[in-house]
C-alpha cells in the first residue's frame, strides 16, 4: 500500500508535524510512504523521520533556490493542485482543513482521502462544501471529534485516533533535579505569560527551582520583558528550540502546560513519555484528555476572567499589566497554577507516583499502536 501524507511544511517546529511524521516513520516499516510537503524552507526537517519515508516538495522556498515562476499563494496553489492531480497512491492523507478542501477537488476519485485535523478551521464555508467528498476525517482527540461532528453534519464519518510518540526508547526522568520545563511554539493561544506570572509565586517561595523554556516564536520579546519586570533572571531560562525536546523534558521533574484552548499537546504526550508528571489548566482540549489529576499530573480548575484585571498580586518588582501587550488575565490563574506546581514540588513522593502514571499514560500512545489503528481504519474504510 502506498501512503501519501501532506503537509503545509514538514520542516517547521509544530505539534501537528512532530505526529504527522511520527505516523509516516512508523507506517513506512510496512508500507510504501511519503510526505510531501507544500513548502521547503530548510534542507532538513526539524524533526527526525525514517530513511524509509519520502520526502518531496511542492515549492522549494529555500535561500539560493531558483524559481521558475513567479513566487506568491496563486504559484503554490496552482503547483499543488498539479502534485495532486497527478498523484498515484492508495491512500492521501491530508493534516490542514485548507489541504484537505484542495484534495477534495482535485484528488483523483479513486483514492482514498482522509483529513486528519486538530482544530476547527478558521473558514468553515469550504470545508462544509467539499469534506462530503472525502472518505473519513480523523482527529487526535474525542472533543475535537465531536466538534468535527456537528461542523460537518452528515458528511464524512469523523473518528478519532490519538497522536503517536516516535519510537522508542525514551529518555528516563530521574525526578530528582529541581526543574521546571516546557516547550512549545512561542505564541499568544500557549500562553506563557501565564507560566511565568505563576512562577514568580514559586521562586519567591522555592528559589532553588527553575523555569526552563524550549521552542522559539513571536512571542519571546514580550516574554523576555515580562521576565525582566518581574526580576526573575536567575528562576526563568530561555533554552532556545531542541529537536530532542523529550531528551532535555528528562532533565525536568515536572512539565508545565499554561495553553488556554490547545487542542494538540504533543508536548504533554512528550513529557509522559520520559515519565515527568504535568500540570496543566483543565480548559485546554487536549491536555485535558490526556493529564488527570493524582495519575499522572494535575488539572487546574481555570477561573473566569473578568472584563478588566492586573496581575498586581503577583511578587516581585513592577507589575504584569505594565508589560506591553500582556492583555486582560484573572489575578486568580497564576495563584492557581503556582499552588499546583508548589504542592508537586514540596511532596517528592506524589511526584514519582504521578510520574508512573505518566509513563503507563504514554505506552497508549506509542507509535506501534497507533500506527495499528491507522491500518485498521484504512481497511475498514476499503
Amino acid at each position: 500500500m502506498k501512503v501519501s501524507l501532506v503537509l503545509p511544511s514538514a520542516y517547521g517546529m509544530r505539534g501537528d508535524v512532530r505526529a504527522t511524521l511520527n505516523l509516516a516513520s512508523a507506517l513506512a516499516k510496512r508500507h510504501e510512504v511519503e510526505v510531501i510537503s507544500v513548502r521547503r524552507q530548510k534542507e532538513k526537517p526539524f524533526f527526525p523521520v525514517d530513511s524509509d519515508v519520502a520526502m518531496r516538495s511542492v515549492v522549494d522556498a529555500r535561500p539560493g533556490v531558483r524559481h521558475l515562476l513567479p513566487r506568491g499563494q496563486v504559484r503554490t496553489e496552482v503547483a499543488l493542485w498539479r502534485v495532486l492531480r497527478g498523484l498515484k497512491c492508495d491512500v492521501l492523507i491530508t493534516t490542514r482543513p485548507a489541504l484537505g478542501v484542495q484534495a477534495a477537488r482535485h484528488a483523483p476519485r479513486e483514492m482514498l482521502k482522509i483529513a486528519r485535523e486538530w482544530s476547527r478551521p478558521a473558514v468553515p464555508a469550504p470545508v462544509k462544501r467539499f469534506y462530503p467528498r472525502l472518505n473519513a476525517v480523523v482527529t487526535a482527540t474525542e472533543s475535537a471529534q465531536e466538534e468535527w461532528t456537528r461542523l460537518l453534519d452528515g458528511g464524512p464519518v469523523v473518528h478519532s485516533v490519538q497522536d503517536a510518540l516516535a519510537a522508542g526508547p525514551w529518555p528516563r526522568s530521574r525526578m530528582d533535579n529541581r526543574i521546571v520545563a516546557a516547550g512549545g511554539r512561542w505564541v499568544p493561544v500557549k500562553a506563557y505569560d501565564r507560566l511565568i506570572k505563576a512562577f514568580a509565586i514559586v521562586a519567591d517561595k522555592r528559589p532553588d527551582w527553575r523555569l526552563r523554556l524550549y521552542g522559539g516564536g513571536p512571542e519571546e520579546r514580550r516574554l523576555r520583558a515580562l521576565v525582566r519586570e518581574l526580576d526573575l533572571h536567575n528562576h526563568v531560562y530561555f533554552m532556545g528550540t531542541t529537536p530532542d525536546l523529550a531528551g532535555e523534558f528528562a532533565k525536568a521533574s515536572i512539565v508545565a502546560n499554561t495553553s488556554r484552548a490547545e487542542d494538540q499537546s504533543m508536548t504533554v504526550l512528550e513529557a509522559m513519555g520520559c515519565g515527568v508528571p504535568v500540570v496543566a489548566f483543565e480548559g485546554a482540549k487536549g491536555p485535558t484528555e490526556f493529564v488527570a489529576t493524582g495519575y499522572n499530573g494535575i488539572l487546574v480548575p481555570q477561573p473566569d476572567v473578568p472584563e478588566s484585571g492586573t496581575t498586581s498580586d503577583v511578587p516581585r518588582s513592577g507589575t504584569v499589566s505594565d508589560v506591553p501587550g500582556s492583555g486582560t488575565v484573572s489575578n486568580a490563574d497564576p495563584q492557581l497554577f503556582a499552588a499546583a506546581l508548589l504542592a508537586l514540588i514540596d511532596d517528592e513522593r506524589r511526584r514519582r507516583s504521578l510520574a508512573a502514571g505518566a509513563l503507563d499514560t504514554a505506552l497508549r500512545h506509542s507509535v506501534g499502536e497507533v500506527a495499528d489503528q491507522w491500518e485498521k481504519l484504512i481497511t475498514d474504510l476499503h
